[in-house]
């Protein structure tokens, strides 16, 4: 299931759903709103909104509030052949989701034929109306045609559908200036995030070399006291950690600096994203990339991501891919969260950012709800805090037998 959150805004019959424009030097972009007024709109929103135009696939659109907003969407795979209890679990899947939003309104789209699409077509109403739910529209489109089962109106609805094109529509035009371009199809949404190859690829394995000879020199450098030269072995034992300091405030300012680059529309070197990606290793790094991930500027942050992800070797795809999910998630791309989160959890299982925004994902979760965790101060301040309970700790242990100990602000008296 691939699903999509809108801020969008519409009335029945007229809905308009704003997406982001271009970015502006110095402040977020403006809202751009379209209105969509007939089938054939509601067709041309669908791909842009999703990313990529939906295949054998239903899609189901809900809108409510003052305005009769459009807020959420969600993108099934048609089972083929057609089998009864999956075609149930589907509808009564998005019923239940639609149904915890306390929204009103709903538009379905079954893209396919009919044999495919008319079995869940069937059992889909009922279950939005024991849901209390309003079927506003319900479309089969195929081969550049439409049919919609809740009208039967031959002057409107033909037997033989209605022709509709995408490719001159002004509100698939409007969306695409707007930013929000749509992929052929999910195959081709895929191979956005795939790894560069050739040159690219060659430079960066060079660059990531350099930037893991980087990281060592820093750590040497700080376990010596900052002196001496810059070469030094890769430590990672726990007598180094403390010396990881260095790494972690250079990787702050790599990602403060990456931000600043793509919300300017500057360049990012090789080096650059090289440096990003291994320093985003450190939790402590990428929880402060997190933290500065305003929606304001969710298309220069898709961008960013995106390309480190693409860039990352592949043990260093967690943290890019995940900070990837979340902005997504926070943009209300859904199918783009699902793809960054298989990214991250393909590299490593266990990712537990990865894990957390698979199952925020995957329950259609509203993006209202991705709020920034902290501040990047604020993340700073708890990881000093927790470094203070962990010595705390480390001191109550070393406490010689026979004597006694406490800890008071981060300190110990024995």
């Amino acid at each position: 299931m691939d699903n999509m959150n809108s801020r969008a805004a519409s009335r029945p019959g007229q809905p308009s759903l704003p997406g982001p424009a271009q970015p502006l030097p110095g402040g977020p972009p403006p809202a751009t709103r379209v209105r969509l007024s007939s089938p054939a709109d509601v067709l041309a929103a669908v791909p842009h909104l999703f990313g990529f135009h939906p295949a054998s696939s239903l899609v189901v659109l809900e809108a409510g509030g003052a305005r009769d907003r459009v807020r959420f969407g969600c993108r099934y795979d048609l089972p083929d052949p057609p089998d009864p209890q999956t075609a149930a679990d589907i509808a009564e899947h998005a019923a239940s989701v639609l149904r915890r939003d306390r929204l009103s309104t709903v538009i379905a789209v079954g893209y396919g034929p009919g044999r495919l699409v008319t079995p869940l077509a069937d059992v889909l109403s009922p279950a939005l109306r024991r849901a209390g739910l309003t079927l506003r529209e319900m479309l089969r489109a195929e081969d550049s045609r439409y049919w919609s089962y809740l009208c039967s109106q031959p002057q409107c609805c033909p037997p033989e559908g209605v022709p509709y094109d995408l490719s001159s529509h002004p509100v698939a035009a409007a969306m695409t200036v707007a930013g929000m371009p749509a992929f052929p199809d999910r195959a081709a949404l895929e191979r956005s995030l795939a790894p560069v190859t050739g040159r690219a690829a060659e430079l960066m394995s060079a660059a990531t070399s350099r930037a893991y000879d980087r990281a060592a020199a820093l750590v040497a450098r700080a376990a010596r006291g900052g002196t001496g030269d810059s070469r030094g072995e890769r430590r990672t034992g726990p007598a180094q950690r403390g010396s990881l300091r260095l790494v972690i405030a250079e990787g702050k300012r790599a990602v403060a600096e990456a931000i600043g680059a793509y919300r300017s529309g500057s360049a990012v070197t090789d080096d650059q994203f090289a440096w990003l990606a291994v320093s985003l290793a450190d939790l402590r790094v990428r929880d402060d990339a997190w933290a500065r991930m305003d929606p304001a500027h969710s298309e220069p942050h898709l961008r960013l991501w995106t390309d480190v992800v693409r860039r990352a070797e592949p043990a260093l795809v967690p943290a890019p891919a995940a900070l990837l999910a979340f902005v997504a998630w926070q943009s209300g791309n859904g199918s783009l969260a699902g793809l960054a989160v298989g990214r991250a959890l393909a590299a490593d299982p266990g990712y537990s950012l990865a894990l957390l925004l698979r199952d925020i994902v995957a329950a259609g979760v509203p993006p209202s709800a991705a709020r920034l965790p902290m501040t990047p101060e604020e993340v700073e301040e708890s990881y000093a805090l927790a470094g203070q309970q962990e010595r705390c700790r480390r001191s109550r242990r070393d406490v010689p037998r026979g004597r006694t100990g406490h800890c008071q602000d981060g300190g110990t008296k024995a």
